[in-house]
């Protein structure tokens, strides 16, 4: 499986904001993953969409998580935000052919199961769960010269 950049970027957003736990900018983001602005805020508006950040406009505004992290099931980030989650075309029901083995491939149940069980994994996790406790480290991220991030 393989998440696109723009599941892993929601992703991003979403810790990002949990772990902030109040009013943030898209530009903090941004520039906090040397991601290009415009193509975070198309990302936002996606993660409004789905319900799960929310905007406050006017001076001082910001984005912030619209629900508590412990009700964000990665799952259903992942689902909401790929555009597919076919591993091979073949998985696609429109799919019309091509393959020479369509009719009887046993490796299209095996890719099934396995996306399956990776989509269940995830539904085990929220935010929440992605959030540092008392006792585990933070993971603080800071931009070091020539704009590479240090831990």
């Amino acid at each position: 499986m393989h998440l696109t950049k723009h599941t892993d970027y929601a992703l991003r957003v979403l810790i990002f904001l949990a772990q902030r736990g109040e009013l943030s900018t898209i530009r903090d983001i941004a520039e906090l993953h040397d991601i290009s602005h415009n193509h975070l805020m198309k990302i936002v508006v996606k993660l409004a969409k789905l319900g799960y950040v929310e905007s406050v406009r006017g001076n001082g505004g910001g984005i912030r998580l619209a629900r508590e992290p412990g009700s964000i099931v990665l799952g259903e980030v992942v689902r909401g935000t790929e555009e597919t989650l076919k591993v091979v075309e073949c998985l696609d029901p429109e799919y019309d052919g091509g393959c020479r083995l369509l009719a009887g491939c046993a490796l299209k149940g095996i890719l099934r199961g396995a996306n399956r069980a990776f989509l269940e994994h995830l539904d085990r996790y929220t935010l929440q769960d992605l959030i540092p406790r008392a006792g585990r480290a933070v993971v603080r991220f800071s931009k070091r010269a020539g704009g590479t991030l240090t831990q």
